[in-house]
């Protein structure tokens, strides 16, 4: 099998509102779609979310370096896919997101042509996943509001953005705590918003209200502030923006700093990267998050799958289509309130409708 052409889509999704964390706010995702046509017939297709303010990525700049991509892998055998990988890195390191759209690509192409869903050639088998719901950064009242929407909806744990003052924060989650039943936990988010003392303070002091963890609390280089936050407090730490490949993962688990790790396709180059983070993590006894950006739902699908492989995959919060105006996604994962479905097709199991492809401004390298 050899790849025969790329074409590369400005992937456009509007939100139905603007969504604010910490570290700043989209108003739209802007993702990249990967179409990778082979001599057999066969089509993969893989997306990345460039989100500039964790991954220094944009759908601009990850244009420019998938057009650099496409053209080392266009005459390749796809079925090869760490060789396919390591063409992309040697060449352009760096832009995980942009290769991660690729990698899917790539795996997906592999799995419908030993015809099986993902989740299976990655040596997994169907298991029950549930996702949270985040509620976005806005006045104590709005997201309190939403909370007891989300546990009305029969979600099972309601992941919060936080990450600004403490009192602020403090106000949002007491009040988020009163309107939803204590046995329904609580996943904090801060995305680097806090400072060690103020990362602190404010665990000390919710570390009876159900909080099932707290993801990156501060700054993803201060890894000894992590190990002491977790050593200080009693609510377990997830890294985040501090675990991006697998080096990552090692220093954070031979530093003994945080509990869990969050594994996200965009942020880790793709599932390649992601299954070395994961088995480390494994190793060291410690269960990971399958995560996400601003994923359309044939991303979120190929998250499922390796979510659904992995049973050392603890957590789901694969919730972000649920803030999309539009959902341009044929077949793929289905969600019935929380509980997700994965298809049992070969592959991912999902593509983007060829009417709203047509809408969206693409390039095509042969």
């Amino acid at each position: 099998m050899k790849i025969t052409g790329v074409t590369l889509y400005h992937y456009n999704i509007a939100l139905k509102a603007p969504i604010a964390i910490s570290l700043g706010t989209i108003d739209a995702a802007r993702n990249i779609l990967v179409q990778l046509d082979t001599d057999t017939g066969l089509t993969g297709w893989g997306e990345g979310s460039p989100f500039w303010m964790i991954v220094g990525e944009t759908q601009a700049s990850g244009m420019a370096a998938a057009q650099d991509m496409a053209r080392l892998l266009i005459g390749r055998d796809p079925l090869a896919i760490e060789s396919c990988l390591q063409a992309i890195l040697r060449y352009l390191p760096g832009h995980p997101t942009t290769r991660s759209a690729f990698d899917m690509a790539l795996y997906d192409l592999a799995a419908k042509a030993a015809d099986m869903p993902l989740y299976q050639f990655l040596g997994g088998e169907k298991r029950t996943l549930v996702t949270d719901e985040t509620i976005y950064l806005n006045d104590p009242e709005r997201m309190a509001e939403d909370a007891r929407r989300i546990e009305a909806n029969g979600g099972e744990a309601i992941k919060v953005k936080v990450g600004t003052t403490a009192q602020a924060d403090l106000d949002r989650l007491a009040m988020i705590r009163q309107v939803i039943r204590y046995e329904t936990p609580i996943r904090l988010d801060a995305n680097q918003g806090w400072d060690v003392p103020t990362a602190r303070a404010v665990l000390a002091r919710i570390g009876d209200w159900n909080v099932q963890y707290c993801e990156q609390p501060i700054a993803k280089t201060n890894v000894p502030g992590l190990r002491l936050l977790r050593q200080q407090t009693n609510v377990p730490i997830m890294a985040d923006e501090s675990v991006f490949d697998a080096t990552d993962a090692i220093r954070l688990v031979r530093d003994e700093a945080v509990d869990y790790l969050n594994l996200k396709l965009s942020k880790s180059g793709g599932l390649y990267e992601a299954l070395k983070i994961n088995a480390i993590a494994e190793a060291a006894g410690m269960a990971c998050m399958i995560g996400c950006m601003s994923e359309s739902r044939l991303a979120l699908t190929a998250n499922a799958h390796f979510a659904s492989a992995r049973q050392n995959i603890r957590f789901c919060d694969l919730d972000a289509c649920f803030e999309h105006a539009e959902d341009p996604v044929l077949d793929g994962i289905t969600y019935d309130g929380y509980l997700i479905s994965l298809p049992d097709v070969p592959g991912i199991g999902a593509e983007v409708d060829p009417v709203f492809l047509a809408t969206c401004a693409s390039i095509r390298l042969a």
